[in-house]
């Protein structure tokens, strides 16, 4: 392969551009994923990151049911219920009858549990700002344009698989 089809000049059928731009994205979402190990890594004396998949997930989606986190963490109820103990334990969820349905329990963020995920969120859009901030300004607004055409082009993430990796939706 000559370095023009490597590059993308070699014309209609070439790759070289494509494949660029998949390793720079994979590169970027290393990046990316290791921010967000940091930011979690930050709570390993507050909360698991079971834990934490179920604030997020009650955060995303307020309130929540006992039996939605039973069944989005694909676990027992049993299993859900001490995790969710824990967090009501730890000042971190609250729980109430549902006036709909006595039989279930719905879930929200206490405003601790409210100040740990907006934590987690700022602690991320700082940690991402730096690094925009390292970047040439015309990278910066390449990225921006680049980053949105991606996300737009995505199809859509089902909101589980969103809060199951940390991030409200």
């Amino acid at each position: 392969m000559t370095a023009a089809e490597r590059d993308g000049a070699g014309g209609p059928g070439h790759t070289g551009t494509r494949d660029a731009a998949v390793e720079a994205v994979l590169a970027a979402a290393r990046v990316l994923v290791g921010l967000s190990a940091q930011s979690v890594a930050e709570l390993a004396d507050t909360v698991t990151l079971p834990q934490l998949r179920i604030l997020v997930m009650v955060a995303s989606r307020s309130p929540s049911s006992l039996r939605e986190v039973a069944q989005e963490l694909a676990v027992h109820p049993s299993n859900a219920t001490r995790a969710v103990e824990r967090l009501v334990g730890a000042g971190l969820l609250r729980r109430r009858d549902d006036p709909a349905d006595r039989r279930n329990l719905l879930l929200e963020l206490s405003p601790s549990g409210q100040d740990l995920v907006a934590g987690i969120m700022e602690h991320r859009r700082a940690a991402v700002g730096a690094i925009v901030d390292r970047m040439p300004a015309a990278h910066r607004d390449a990225l921006g344009t680049g980053a949105a055409a991606f996300a737009d082009a995505g199809d859509p993430i089902p909101r589980s698989a969103v809060w199951s990796l940390g991030w409200p939706t």
